[in-house]
């Protein structure tokens, strides 16, 4: 009497998981690159923001560019030259990271001369604010800066930019 076969051989199984793996290897990288490349567009777009809202900070508060990053965000009802509310409280409160980078803004070119009374630190006259990969081709490749110009500069090293200077020297996000 013939013995009938139920279930699935050894060799079988092995067969399937090896195709499992090899769709593995080919999907996981594309998947990598898919987010890097999603991350390096928020960190241009984030960047864009944080420009525009120091410019709108400048010109609605009177106090020149905003002395922190977390000037630019806040929290409350109304909106103060101390918390402007401009920027999302995800990038403007510590660690300040957002989609895989970290973000940095600093004054440039010394203080306002005349700041309003009713603001704790005074604005600056120019700025740097950046983006870099918080793990270097792991969340990014590229890291971004800007300063007062309002342009967007880039850096295929992932390296900040340690100044305005250096950073207008770079090349530019069209």
């Amino acid at each position: 009497m013939a013995r009938s076969q139920v279930g699935f051989s050894l060799i079988e199984l092995l067969i399937v998981v090896a195709i499992i793996l090899i769709v593995a290897a080919i999907a996981v990288p594309n998947l990598l690159r898919s987010r890097m490349a999603a991350n390096q567009a928020s960190a241009v777009a984030n960047l864009r923001t944080v420009t525009t809202a120091s410019v709108s900070y400048w010109v609605v508060y009177a106090n020149g560019y905003p002395p922190s990053l977390d000037t630019l965000g806040g929290a409350g009802a109304n909106a103060t030259c101390n918390a402007a509310m401009l920027v999302d409280q995800v990038l403007t409160a510590p660690p300040y990271q957002k989609s895989g980078y970290q973000y940095a803004f600093n004054g440039d070119q010394g203080n306002v001369a005349n700041s309003p009374p009713n603001c704790g630190l005074p604005g600056f006259n120019g700025y740097l604010a950046t983006a870099a990969p918080i793990a270097n081709h792991i969340t990014g490749n590229i890291s971004y800066c800007s300063s007062e110009p309002g342009i967007i500069h880039f850096d295929l090293t992932g390296s900040v930019a340690p100044d305005a200077p250096t950073c207008a020297g770079l090349p530019t996000v069209q």
